[in-house]
């Protein structure tokens, strides 16, 4: 009798099988507390009222989440907003942030740590020479109900650094736009930019900096970026496009380091593909498994993967103690890429806004 032997695996699919393994524990682990009446949030907890089955029971993995149906948007919209804070957190200050409300009444989602959680993971991925220990930085992007302002402003402090920070309403843009007062949304983003080139000029400490790749340019014609010392340029937005993004290599940032950034504030903030030419600048992205996880699915059959190299939908999946949310379609599509040795989970390629919705997006200054 022949014996088949299995072919030894690589070193890319152990850790591909090992980071299953770790997203299946975790999701067990986040079931329990959320539908746990001692720990849980009311939402999930009313929700498993209305469930012919015991979620603490039978969810033994990621996939068996496949059970709770898609997450659905206006679940999130309104309030009152406590309804999503777990009861085992119900003694800690809490924030509630907003998405940018560009189509419609804004999401809210609660946090407490999430976001430093969050970006005290990213800031391992970022360079010392790039982004040097205590250098200071400057966040020009959107602010206000944003977790970005609180977020960037706590990666610099744990670089050991101070943020400054420019004031910016993209919602005004936004209505700016659908009037059709472009020469308003100019003075706007010149208005921003004077601000950045205020703080820059002022403080020559300043060598990092986030903002998004519209800003980033109007910052550039205005000033050189190597003239007031910065360094290192973490960007993001939905204007991050393989074009902008050679530009921005090319001729923008005369030397600074660039990373470009894929996030928003249901999933928190996911990790680059590091450069490779082989990529032809297109921007590949690996959420932060296991607290996040990015599918790309049939936009017509969310519940099917694409195959690699194909273009579809992102499914957001979002596994933290502070917040559940399983099977979210987002507004935006991608191509599906492989796992790589840094990230053993797929990635996400050239995130551009999902077809179906794009004539109702309006991104103003991102």
């Amino acid at each position: 009798m022949s014996v088949v032997q299995e072919r030894p695996k690589t070193d890319l699919e152990a850790s591909v099988a090992e980071a299953r393994e770790r997203l299946d524990a975790w999701t067990r682990e986040v079931v329990q507390w959320h539908f746990n009446p001692e720990t849980g949030c009311p939402f999930w907890l009313e929700f498993a009222e209305g469930l012919d089955w015991d979620p603490r029971q039978e969810i033994r993995g990621y996939d068996d989440l496949e059970r709770f149906g898609l997450f659905q948007d206006d679940w999130m919209r309104g309030g009152p907003v406590r309804r999503w804070v777990p009861n085992g957190l119900a003694d800690q200050p809490i924030y509630v942030f907003e998405t940018g409300g560009s189509t419609g009444v804004p999401k809210s989602r609660i946090s407490a740590d999430d976001f430093r959680i969050d970006y005290s993971m990213f800031s391992e991925m970022l360079s010392d020479e790039g982004f040097p220990r205590g250098a200071n930085w400057l966040h020009l992007g959107p602010s206000g109900p944003r977790r970005l302002r609180l977020a960037i402003e706590h990666l610099a402090q744990v670089r050991g650094g101070i943020c400054f920070c420019v004031d910016m309403d993209p919602r005004w843009v936004i209505r700016l736009i659908k009037k059709g007062q472009i020469d308003a949304v100019e003075d706007y983003k010149e208005h921003v930019v004077q601000q950045a080139l205020t703080l820059l000029r002022a403080h020559d400490d300043i060598q990092c900096m986030f903002t998004t790749p519209k800003l980033l340019e109007a910052l550039c014609e205005k000033v050189s970026l190597r003239q007031v010392g910065i360094k290192g340029v973490f960007c993001g937005g939905t204007e991050m496009t393989s074009q902008f993004h050679r530009f921005a290599r090319e001729e923008l940032l005369e030397g600074a380091e660039f990373v470009p950034t894929y996030g928003n504030t249901l999933m928190g903030l996911a990790c680059h593909k590091p450069f490779d030419p082989a990529d032809d600048y297109m921007i590949i992205y690996h959420a932060p498994q296991p607290r996040a996880v990015l599918r790309v699915v049939d936009p017509d059959n969310p519940d099917q993967l694409v195959d690699y190299g194909e273009r579809g939908r992102t499914k957001l999946t979002t596994l933290t103690k502070e917040f559940f949310m399983p099977g979210f379609l987002e507004r935006d599509e991608v191509i599906r890429t492989r796992p790589i040795p840094q990230y053993p989970w797929d990635g996400a390629g050239d995130v551009r806004p999902f077809r179906k919705m794009e004539a109702n997006v309006v991104e103003g200054v991102y």
